[in-house]
């Protein structure tokens, strides 16, 4: 459900998601996010253009009923039931929106839309992304196209489903089922061992050899054998050397990461381990990142470094972005962007959404990090 230029609202009439996993994930939860309109990327930043989705999901073999909300402030709210499949063959999931039970909007008309989102895991944390197309029956100019993103958490904005506690309920009873064990099975006696009738069974040798305590003598002289074991070890110290940042190889882009300009690394980049997430190639001298919250609002604290230098420090992520630009030429074409979690929110862990505005092409990279992990952005710049 959506309103667009406070004078139309979508309906989440089909919901298709292309998901990436097998059958036996289950989308049972709560997944809350944003989707925006490709048209609607607000240049200057002065207001946040995203509006807010959140879908519950409850998942019993290949299909799930669901309750979806969307909302944008004040502008525009909306409720709906719905229910879904799950293709096995496919392994494409088609969420239905039958009834919309509560809507509030300046004004505007409902249209449909459609979803097709990825599911993608980063450690612990479980996210569903994509693009959406908008459908009128009525006026086709008012169909849209967008991005979309959902992250799977822990608690409602809206308060919890009852068929999705249920569910959970159930789900908690099948983890404490006691497993159906099979009888143990009868070892069959094998006949060839059996001894022949006037025949004495072979007797059993063995493998044990009896070593000899006695010391080793030459011409009846005890030899004295050294025990290094009884020797002083003698600790070697070294002087410590500058902490410079090594080249990294990422063994999921298989790209060799160049160091960054050799400056003093900060303790928390030294002290803690610095994740790759990404590695983008821009073609344009300025980039733009915008940093947000990934929907839920939870008092999650950052700090940005690029190429070891602290740009942002200390800042709460929101709905409005914090904004950093890039600068790239052949002389300056690499550039490492570090987020650090000052502090993990009130969820756990520290999450986020970065928009990369390169020229006319544009990037979303989903940020996770902890007070153990920091993630990392490589930006490369290559002429046309």
């Amino acid at each position: 459900m959506k309103c667009e230029a406070m004078r139309k609202a979508s309906l989440f009439t089909c919901l298709v998601l292309f998901c990436g996993f097998v059958q036996a994930q289950d989308l049972t939860g709560i997944w809350r996010g944003h989707f925006r309109s490709n048209n609607s990327f607000d240049t200057r930043g002065e207001i946040d253009d995203r509006y807010k989705i959140e879908v519950q999901i409850s998942q019993k073999n290949n299909s799930f009923e669901a309750v979806t909300y969307s909302y944008l402030s004040t502008i525009f709210y909306g409720k709906a039931s719905a229910d879904g499949f799950i293709n096995s063959s496919t392994k494409k999931v088609v969420l239905n929106e039958l009834k919309l039970i509560e809507v509030r909007m300046v004004q505007g008309t409902a249209i449909r839309m459609t979803y097709y989102l990825k599911y993608s895991k980063l450690g612990n944390e479980e996210f569903l992304e994509g693009t959406y197309i908008s459908h009128d029956g009525v006026d086709s100019s008012s169909d849209s196209k967008g991005i979309v993103f959902l992250h799977k958490v822990p608690t409602s904005d809206f308060g919890k489903e009852q068929f999705l506690i249920e569910r959970e309920k159930e789900i908690e009873k099948e983890k404490h089922r006691a497993p159906v064990t099979a009888p143990p099975a009868v070892a069959k006696k094998n006949p060839a061992t059996k001894p022949v009738a006037g025949t004495k069974a072979p007797e059993k040798k063995s493998n044990t050899a009896v070593k000899s305590s006695k010391p080793k003598t030459t011409n009846g002289v005890k030899q004295n054998v050294p025990n290094a074991a009884l020797k002083p070890s003698i600790a070697k110290t070294e002087t410590p050397k500058e902490t410079h940042v090594p080249a990294i190889v990422d063994s999921t882009h298989k790209i060799e990461r160049k160091p960054v300009p050799d400056l003093v690394v900060p303790k928390v980049l030294a002290n803690r381990k610095n994740e790759l997430v990404k590695t983008i190639t821009v073609s344009t001298n300025e980039v733009e990142l915008r940093v947000y919250d990934d929907g839920t609002i939870d008092n999650d604290t950052v700090s940005i470094y690029v190429d070891n230098k602290n740009v942002i420090n200390h800042a709460m992520l929101t709905d409005k972005p914090i904004i950093v630009k890039l600068h790239f030429d052949d002389n300056d074409d690499y550039h490492e962007v570090v987020m650090v979690a000052e502090n993990e929110g009130e969820i756990p862990p520290n999450t986020s959404l970065m928009v990369v505005k390169a020229g006319d092409k544009e990037y979303e990279v989903r940020i996770v990090s902890t007070e153990q992990k920091n993630a990392t952005v490589v930006f490369k710049f290559e002429k046309k």
